[in-house]
Parts: C-alpha cells; sequence; structure tokens
C-alpha cells in the first residue's frame, strides 16, 4: 500500500463544513441529555448514598468526617452540596451533573479526534463516547467518576494545544497546572495523567524548553495536592477489601470495564481497538522505511504531524498506562476496581472511532456497517442500565414506597443493621426519606451528620429497648436485608418477640429487602 492510500478518506461536504468547536458543543449536549434521560429510575445505591449524606452535612460537620474518612471525595462532595442547596438531592437531581460531566467529556473527546485526525473520526468518536456503556453509566452515578473522565479529556485536549503552539505562553501551563491540580483533588488517580502526557510529549518531541515548562506546571500541581495524597495514604484501609474481593476477573477486564459486560460489544469494540493500533503501527513502520539514510529510526516517534501527535498514540496510551498501573500494584496494594479507571473510557471512545474510520478508509460501507453495530449493540446496554435495580441490585425506592403506602403515622421502623456497610436498609431513609416521613427511627444512635463516618450508628433492639425506645410503639417495622427473597436475615427478631410484638403476617418483599410488620397488643 502506498503512502498516498494511507490519507484519510475525504469527509462529506456538511460534516467538513462544520466547526470542531460546534461539533464538540452539539455532541457534549447529546451526551448529557443520553446520560440524563432515566437517571432516575435506578434506586441509588450504597456509594451514592455516601455522596448524598455527606453533600447534605453542613460544612462544619463535613470537614470533621473527612478528617476521618472519604478525603480523597471532599472536593466532589462539597460540590455536590453547593448543587444540592440550589436543586436539591433527588435521584435526579444528585446524578445530573454526572451527566453533565459526560457531556463535557465527549465534546473534548471530539475536540481531540478533530485536531489530531479529522472531523469524521470526530463526529464517529463522539457518537461513540456518548454512547459507551462506561461513559452511560458513570453518567447517571453520584459519584465522581464522570467528572475525573472530563477533566482528564480537558486536560489532554489543553496539552495537544499547547504543544501545537511555537512558543506557548505560560497561561496555558498556569492552566494545566491548575486543572491537574483541581483534578487530583476531584479523583486522586488523576495524577497518573502525569505520566500518560509524560509519553505523549516525548512522542511529540517537545523543544527543551516546552519540557522544562510543563514540568515546572506539574511540579507546581504536586506540591498543591501534597495534603491530599497525606490524607488518602492515611485512609488507604478504606478500599482494603479490594484485595478481597475478586477485581481482576477476565469477564471484567475483557468486558466489564468499559463495555457493560457485553460480551457481543466488547469483542466488536476490542477488535475495532486492535484494527486501529495495527494500522497506526503499518502507518510508522512505511514512515520509517520511507526516511532517508541516517535520519532517525525510532518508530515511536513518527510520524508527527503539524497538528500534534497520533490520535491513536495519545489515545492507546491513555487507556493502557493508568490501568496497567492499578492492575500491577493491585497484588501489593490494593488500588483496582473496573470504575476506578472510568476516566479512562474517553480513549476507547477514541480508538473505537479510529478502527472504524480504519475501515472506512478501505471500504466506506465496511465503516458505516461496524459503527451501526457497535451503537446497535450498545442499545441494550444503555437501556438495561436504566431499569429499577441496575444499581448493585438496589430496591431502596421500592421499599420506602412500600413503607409509605402501609405505615401509619406513629409506626417505628427498625432496619437490619448486619448488612454490608453499601446494602444497610437503613440507607433508604436517607435516600428516599418521603416514605419514612410518619415513622419514628427507634434503633438511631448518632445521626450520620454529627458521626465521624459516613453513616449512622445505630443501637440493637435489645439496646434501644432498654433505653426506652419502643415505650408506647405498638407496631414495628422490620426491614432486613435478604441476598435473595427467599433468604431473609432474622435480626432483631428475636429481640422483637421478647418485647411483646408479634409478625402480622403483612409482609412485603422487594427486590433484596423483606419488610414485615410486627405488631404488640396491650
Amino acid at each position: 500500500m502506498s503512502v498516498t492510500m494511507l490519507r484519510p478518506a475525504p469527509t462529506g461536504r456538511a460534516v467538513r463544513a462544520t466547526r470542531p468547536a460546534v461539533l464538540a458543543a452539539l455532541f457534549g449536549v447529546l451526551a448529557t441529555v443520553l446520560s440524563a434521560v432515566g437517571s432516575w429510575i435506578p434506586s441509588l445505591w450504597g456509594d451514592e448514598a455516601t455522596s448524598i449524606m455527606s453533600a447534605q452535612r453542613p460544612l462544619s460537620s463535613l470537614f470533621v468526617m473527612l478528617e476521618h474518612v472519604d478525603a480523597v471525595h471532599g472536593t466532589y462532595y462539597l460540590g455536590l452540596h453547593l448543587w444540592g442547596h440550589f436543586f436539591g438531592f433527588s435521584p435526579f437531581a444528585a446524578r445530573l451533573p454526572s451527566a453533565i460531566a459526560v457531556g463535557l467529556a465527549t465534546a473534548a473527546v471530539v475536540v481531540l479526534a478533530a485536531r489530531l485526525r479529522d472531523t469524521r473520526t470526530a463526529v464517529v468518536a463522539g457518537l461513540v463516547c456518548a454512547l459507551l456503556p462506561r461513559v452511560t453509566y458513570m453518567g447517571e452515578e453520584a459519584r465522581s467518576f464522570a467528572f475525573s473522565a472530563a477533566i482528564v479529556a480537558w486536560l489532554t485536549v489543553l496539552l495537544i494545544a499547547a504543544l501545537g503552539r511555537e512558543r506557548p505562553r505560560a497561561g496555558w501551563w498556569i492552566g494545566y497546572g491548575a486543572l491537574l491540580a483541581v483534578g487530583t483533588y476531584v479523583f486522586l488517580y488523576t495524577l497518573l495523567f502525569v505520566l500518560v502526557h509524560g509519553v505523549v510529549i516525548a512522542a511529540s518531541r517537545a523543544p527543551r524548553r516546552v519540557v522544562v515548562r510543563w514540568l515546572v506546571a506539574v511540579g507546581c500541581a504536586v506540591v498543591a495536592v501534597v495534603p491530599l495524597l497525606i490524607a488518602a495514604v492515611g485512609q488507604h484501609h478504606q478500599i482494603a477489601y479490594l484485595g478481597v474481593v475478586q477485581q481482576l476477573a477476565p469477564q471484567t477486564l475483557f468486558s466489564g470495564l468499559w463495555f457493560g459486560g457485553g460480551w457481543p460489544l466488547a469483542t466488536a469494540g476490542w477488535g475495532l481497538v486492535v484494527l486501529a493500533v495495527v494500522m497506526e503501527a503499518r502507518r510508522r513502520v512505511l514512515a520509517r522505511r520511507a526516511l532517508p539514510a541516517g535520519g532517525p529510526r525510532s518508530a515511536l516517534f513518527l510520524p508527527v504531524s503539524a497538528s500534534g501527535p497520533s490520535l491513536v498514540l495519545v489515545a492507546l496510551t491513555w487507556l493502557l498506562l493508568p490501568t496497567l498501573i492499578l492492575i500491577a500494584l493491585q497484588p501489593v496494594v490494593p488500588d483496582f476496581t473496573a470504575r476506578y479507571v472510568s476516566f479512562c473510557a474517553p480513549a476507547v471512545a477514541l480508538l473505537v472511532a479510529c478502527g472504524i474510520d480504519e475501515l472506512s478508509r478501505w471500504r466506506r460501507w465496511a465503516g458505516i456497517v461496524a459503527g451501526v453495530l457497535v451503537l446497535a449493540l450498545s442499545v441494550p446496554l444503555y437501556v438495561g442500565q436504566r431499569t429499577l435495580y441496575a444499581k448493585n441490585g438496589s430496591d431502596w425506592a421500592e421499599v420506602s414506597s412500600a413503607v409509605g403506602a402501609n405505615a401509619r403515622p406513629g409506626d417505628a421502623v427498625v432496619f437490619d443493621e448486619g448488612a454490608h456497610p453499601s446494602k444497610l436498609p437503613r440507607l433508604a431513609l436517607h435516600t428516599y426519606p418521603a416514605g419514612f416521613a410518619d415513622t419514628a427511627d427507634v434503633t438511631l444512635a448518632v445521626p450520620f451528620a454529627k458521626n465521624t463516618t459516613w453513616r449512622d450508628s445505630a443501637y440493637s433492639v435489645r439496646h434501644a429497648a432498654a433505653l426506652g425506645r419502643f415505650d408506647g410503639i405498638d407496631r414495628v417495622w422490620l426491614i432486613e436485608y435478604a441476598a435473595t427473597p427467599s433468604t431473609p436475615d432474622h435480626y432483631g427478631v428475636a429481640d422483637l418477640t421478647a418485647l411483646g410484638f408479634h409478625e402480622t403476617g403483612t409482609r412485603i418483599t422487594t427486590h433484596h429487602e423483606l419488610v414485615a410488620l410486627y405488631e404488640r397488643t396491650r
């Protein structure tokens, strides 16, 4: 194949005439809308309960909590605190910022693809990113992962833009350093992109003065995040469970990381990624052979166009370096779970788009078929993410509705406190409070807003009874966690029986909970 045949195929007039900024805005809005639609349907789950409850605390209480737990999420909690002050903490309101962040990330993907490749690839990348399962998942979740993706995407745009200037002004590097520091405070692993961008700078053969200014910007950012690094080391025990739970199963790595567990989509997606990388390598080999004798022979640094380094190289480094580093450290320092590399999802979208573009260069119809296939395989996963139990099987909305429809004013509620912290039925009270408005939380010991951790502390039924919490109570709703509906726990049943309560036969089974009414006759 000649070098001429490797040139991008011509794009359509309408697409070619559209400015990248306009395309970025359009696809940013599209991605935001797609992530926001139906985001209120899945029940909030444990990590989202942590976000909402932390954001609802008075600031003085939040800062006290961050001294003990979750310092690495403090910036996100502060932002959500401010957001909730204006818009509340309904599932839709709490998740909407993440949908907006997904839109920003998608816009950055379009800008990068247009700058480093062509407009057609930018359009395809925008579509893929907007519907990629990892992206649409984090776009409907009240956590910081969508923000980390947006920040690293725009950090990369900023770097590429600076590298494209003959003499970038100091403001470019000040902005880069500031965004790197903010991004690290939003999500600690953003700091790994120093290594990603180091490779990009090396591949771009940037002049020494640019490298020095970049290092200064990085150094200032690192100094700025030292307090967070110290806190993260002191609180690392919070994620020690990652060393116990299997995080590196083949299914997770192949299909779970980016493709929502969908094997057909993962197969198609990885196939397109491999195609993009192989064709890029082939292009570099051909360019290397075309060099005059005595020229530089390293394939890594060839070719570099006037617009910047290869899009495939940027995206592949973005995808692999953070992911492989965290996987490699997992046996020594547990630090990896699929959601922690969500900020690499835009890179996957770029590589898939490049693979589709390679097929289009070969045969236009092949590219169209590949693009339609990827989008078609993404739709069922997107729909599945917007079902009631899509978030870790959580059913707290259903629990709240069941209590609200059946409880009488003055009824007490007892929650199963023996479940895993992220699955505690008590969290339904804080994520969907309406159903519990007229009930009494008789086992509450320390409310979360006065606690040094993110959740309530609770008494056992026996201890609460000794404190007189059941005096005057005739009806109790016991909400027990059940891994399956047929195997509920029996938390508190014996103690309620000892207090004279007996089960009435009113039992409401939800997806993972059993809501049962106990009465006491006098």
